[in-house]
C-alpha cells in the first residue's frame, strides 16, 4: 500500500507528537491510521521490497530493489521537462567529512547518514529533522580506517532502522523514536583495524553485514544477525584461518587449498566484504563482493604462490544457513587491490538468442563482467577502460591472461617499479552504477588511473596505523614538487561511460577532470542523474549522454542519487561531500577537482526555488607559521618516511591534505609548540587517534622536522604565486 500523503504541518515537534496529529489527521479524513506512515514507520519486509515496483515512490533498500539495478519507474521527471528542476530543501550533516550514503525513502521520511555513521531521519518533503541518532563512534579509531570516517547508509525493517558503526558496532534504532533498541560488535579480534562503512542489507528477517580493514591486516567475513534481536545467525569467513586447524565449512575447504604459508594468517589474509550485495528472491541467492588480500604483495602474502580464495571474488551464499554455494573470483592472486566489492546487480537478459539470469559487475581491475548467477559460470568479460595489467579473460577457464611483463613487479629479481593501470583505486571504485532496461544500458562512473608497483624487501610487521599503501608494496605514486604532480594529476581522470552488457561495448562517454566522480541513478524519463567531484549535479540523456541539466552542490559529489516521489511530486536527492579516500591519501591530487568538504543532503524537484546555502569552510585561508628549520638532511628523510607510513592515510601523503582534515603544513605557531602534545595526547573529538607508543621521542621529532621543511616548501610556493599574480 503507498502513503496516502497527508502531511504534518512544518514546525519542529516530537515524534509522538507528531504521530499523535498524523494518526488524527488520518481519522478525521476517514481513513484507517493502520498505514505504513502512520503506525509504523519503516515498515519493510522482504515481501514489499521483492515488489518495490509496485510503488516506486518509495526507495526502500540500499539499491531500491534487491536486484540493485539502480533503476526508477518514475517518469514524472522527463528529458522534456528536467532542465525545470530547482532545489527543493537541503539539510547540513553535522561533520564535514566524505558523505557516501545512499538514503532510504519509506512513506515519506527519509532515513539516510553522514560521517561518523550518524543516522538521520528526515521529512522527505521538507527536509525538516525529525530525530538523529549519533552511536557515538569511538573517533579515535579513525586513524584504522582506510579511506575517511564515511557510511553508506542504513538498512529498514519493520519499524527499524540498522546502522554499521564506524568501529566496528551494528545497531538497530528504532524509526519512530531514534532511540536505540539493540547493539552489537560484529570485530571478530578487537585488537585488529575492523570497521564498516557499508550499508547493510536485510533478508528474510536477517540484517547483513561485512566489515573493512584489509588494508590493516583483518580477515575478512561477513554475519547475520536476527533483526528483531541482533543475535547472530551465521558467519561466513571469505580467506581461511589458522593453517594448524581444519578448515569448516565447505567454502573453506576450497579456499585453504590456494593459500600458502602461515603468514597470510599472522597478517589477517584480508578478504573484506566491504560494500556490495545482492539478493535474488527466487533462487535464494545472496551475492557478496569480496576485497583485497592482506598483504597485497603475493610474495609476502601467499609465498607468491595460488590463487588466494576467496580475495577480489563475488562469492554466491544461501542466506538461511551462510553456506557456500558457488563463486566467481575476477583476479585471481590479487597482487593490486583489484577487489571485487563494487557494485553487484542482477539482470535478465537475452544472450546468444537465450534468456539467462545474470549477474553484472565492473570490479576495480577494468573487466566489465555478465556471469550466470545460477551457477557462476562466466558467460562474457570485456575491458571498459584501457589497461595494461592484462591482455583479456580466457572464456574456457574464466581467468585473466597477464601480461606478466608489466603486472608482475613481485618477481622482479632487481626489483624495478612498475607502471600498471588501473591502479589501487581501479577502474570502478565503490561508487554505484545503474542499470536501465529501456536503453539496456549499464552506466559506470569509471576511473582512469595508472601508478607504480615495486616490490619491497621482508614482511613488515602488522600495524595499526600503517596501511598496506606504505607497508609491502611501494607504490611511488607522487613526487612532492607541484610540477610532478601536475603530471601525474593529468593521468588521473574519471569517465562515465554507458556500457552494452550483451554486445560488451561502449555506447557513449562524458569526460571528466578527475577521478571520485559520483554513483548514477537511471529513471523511465530516460535520465541518467550523476554528482561530480568537482561540485556540480548533472542529468543525461540515457540514450546519448547529452547533457540536459545541472546545478552546482558547492562541494564534491561522490554518493549515487535516488529519486522518489511524496504526494504525487518526484524529488531526486544527492547526498553531497567531499572527502573519502581519494581527498585524504591523495590531497594533492584531489585539489584538482577545486571544491572543500561541505556535508550536506540536496533536493531537487521541478520548480524548486530553495537557495544552495553558501559554504563556510572551516581550514580556509590558513598560513604556514614554522618555526626555525632545525633537522638534519637524514632526520628529514626520516620524517618524510614515517610521516607517509603513519599519517598520510588522513592528512595526505608527503603532507598535502586533500582539504577534508587539517594541511599539517599549515600549523599555527602554537600547535608546532605542542606538537609533541598533540601526536601523543591525540585530537579524539576529530579523530586524531594518540600514536604514543607507535612513535618514540626520536622518532616524532624527525615527523616535526619533516612538517617544517613541508611548510618553508609552501611559503615558498604561495610566494611564488604571488609574484607570478602580480606580473
Amino acid at each position: 500500500m503507498r502513503s496516502i500523503g497527508l502531511h504534518v504541518p512544518s514546525v519542529r515537534l516530537q515524534p509522538a507528537l507528531r504521530h499523535s496529529l498524523l494518526t488524527a489527521s488520518l481519522l478525521m479524513a476517514g481513513l484507517s491510521p493502520h498505514l505504513h506512515a502512520a503506525e509504523v514507520p519503516a515498515n519493510v519486509d522482504g515481501k514489499r521490497i521483492a515488489a518495490a515496483n509496485s510503488e516506486p515512490g518509495n526507495w526502500m533498500t540500499t539499491g531500491r530493489t534487491y536486484d540493485e539495478q539502480r533503476y526508477s519507474p518514475l517518469k514524472q521527471i522527463d528529458q522534456s521537462n528536467v532542465g525545470g528542476l530547482g532545489l527543493a530543501w537541503s539539510h547540513k550533516l553535522d561533520i564535514d567529512r566524505g558523505v557516501e550514503a545512499t538514503p532510504i525513502v519509506v512513506d515519506g521520511v527519509m532515513y539516510t547518514t553522514g560521517p561518523f555513521s550518524i543516522v538521520y531521519a528526515l521529512d522527505a518533503r521538507s527536509g525538516e529533522l525529525l530525530w538523529k541518532y549519533d552511536p557515538q563512534s569511538d573517533r579515535s579509531r579513525a586513524g584504522e580506517a582506510c579511506c575517511d570516517a564515511v557510511n553508506r547508509g542504513v538498512a529498514v525493517w519493520k519499524g527499524k532502522v540498522y546502522v554499521g558503526v564506524l568501529d566496528g558496532r551494528l545497531e538497530a534504532i528504532d524509526a519512530k523514536t531514534g532511540k536505540r533498541v539493540w547493539s552489537v560488535d560484529t570485530r571478530t579480534d578487537p585488537s585488529r583495524s575492523i570497521t564498516i562503512t557499508g550499508a547493510p542489507r536485510i533478508v528474510k528477517g536477517k540484517v547483513i553485514i561485512g566489515n573493512g580493514g584489509a588494508e590493516f591486516g583483518v580477515r575478512g567475513y561477513i554475519t547475520a544477525y536476527d533483526a528483531e534481536t541482533g543475535k547472530q545467525d551465521w558467519r561466513f569467513f571469505t580467506v581461511p584461518g589458522d593453517p594448524k586447524e581444519m578448515p569448516k565449512g565447505k567454502g573453506m575447504e576450497i579456499a585453504a587449498k590456494t593459500w600458502f604459508g602461515d603468514n597470510f594468517y599472522k597478517q589477517g589474509g584480508g578478504g573484506t566484504v566491504w560494500d556490495s550485495m545482492s539478493y535474488d528472491p527466487e533462487l535464494n541467492l545472496l551475492y557478496i563482493g569480496v576485497g583485497n588480500g592482506s598483504s597485497w604483495n603475493p610474495r609476502i602474502r601467499s609465498e607468491g604462490k595460488g590463487d588466494n580464495l576467496f580475495l577480489s571474488s563475488i562469492v554466491a551464499i544461501n542466506p538461511d544457513n551462510g553456506e557456500y554455494v558457488w563463486h566467481y573470483q575476477t583476479t585471481p592472486g590479487d597482487a593490486w587491490d583489484y577487489t571485487a566489492t563494487q557494485h553487484i546487480m542482477l539482470v535478465d537478459l537475452e544472450i546468444d538468442g537465450k534468456p539467462r539470469k545474470v549477474l553484472m559487475q565492473a570490479p576495480k581491475n577494468g573487466f566489465f563482467y555478465v556471469i550466470d548467477r545460477v551457477t557462476g559460470e562466466l558467460l562474457s568479460a570485456k575491458n571498459f577502460i584501457p589497461i595494461n595489467w592484462a591482455t583479456g579473460i580466457d572464456l574456457k577457464t574464466g581467468r585473466p591472461i597477464r601480461n606478466e611483463k608489466v603486472a608482475e613487479y613481485w618477481k622482479d629479481p632487481e626489483k624495478k617499479a612498475r607502471l600498471i593501470q588501473p591502479a589501487f583505486w581501479g577502474a570502478h571504485d565503490w561508487q554505484p552504477m545503474s542499470y536501465n532496461p529501456n536503453t539496456g544500458l549499464v552506466y559506470i562512473p569509471a576511473h582512469i588511473m595508472s601508478a607504480m608497483y615495486q616490490d619491497v624487501d621482508g614482511a613488515p610487521p602488522r600495524s595499526k596505523f600503517k596501511s598496506i599503501y606504505q607497508l609491502d608494496v611501494n607504490t611511488g605514486m607522487m613526487p612532492e614538487d607541484p610540477e610532478g604532480l601536475r603530471k601525474i594529476a593529468d593521468t588521473w581522470t574519471g569517465k562515465l561511460i554507458a556500457w552494452d552488457p550483451v554486445k560488451q561495448e561502449k555506447r557513449w562517454e562524458v569526460p571528466y577532470s578527475t577521478i571520485f566522480n559520483g554513483g548514477t541513478l537511471s529513471t523511465a524519463g530516460n535520465l541518467v542523474f550523476e554528482g561530480t567531484a568537482d561540485g556540480r549535479v548533472v542529468a543525461y540523456a540515457a540514450e546519448t549522454g547529452k547533457k540536459l541539466w545541472e546545478s552546482p552542490a558547492n562541494t564534491g559529489v561522490m554518493a549515487a542519487p535516488i529519486t522518489y516521489e511524496v504526494d504525487g511530486e518526484q524529488y531526486v536527492t544527492f547526498m553531497a561531500g567531499w572527502g573519502g579516500a581519494f581527498s585524504t591519501f591523495a590531497g594533492a591530487l584531489s585539489l584538482r577537482a577545486g571544491v572543500k568538504p561541505n556535508a550536506q543532503v540536496l533536493t531537487y524537484k521541478l520548480g524548486g526555488t530553495a537557495r544552495l546555502p553558501d559554504i563556510n569552510y572551516k581550514w580556509a585561508d590558513r598560513k604556514p607559521e614554522p618555526p626555525q628549520l632545525t633537522g638534519t638532511t637524514a632526520q628529514i628523510d626520516q620524517g618524510r618516511e614515517l610521516f607517509n607510513s603513519s599519517c598520510s592515510q588522513c592528512h595526505g601523503i608527503n603532507a598535502i591534505s586533500g582539504g577534508v582534515v587539517p594541511d599539517l603544513r599549515t600549523l599555527s605557531a602554537e600547535n608546532h609548540q605542542r606538537f609533541l602534545g598533540i601526536v601523543y595526547g591525540g585530537r579524539i573529538p576529530d579523530g586524531m587517534p594518540s600514536f604514543q607508543g607507535h612513535l618514540d621521542l626520536q622518532q616524532a621529532e624527525a615527523v616535526h622536522q619533516y612538517l617544517i621543511k613541508r611548510a618553508y616548501d609552501l611559503k615558498e610556493q604561495l610566494a611564488g604565486a604571488q609574484k607570478t599574480a602580480a606580473k
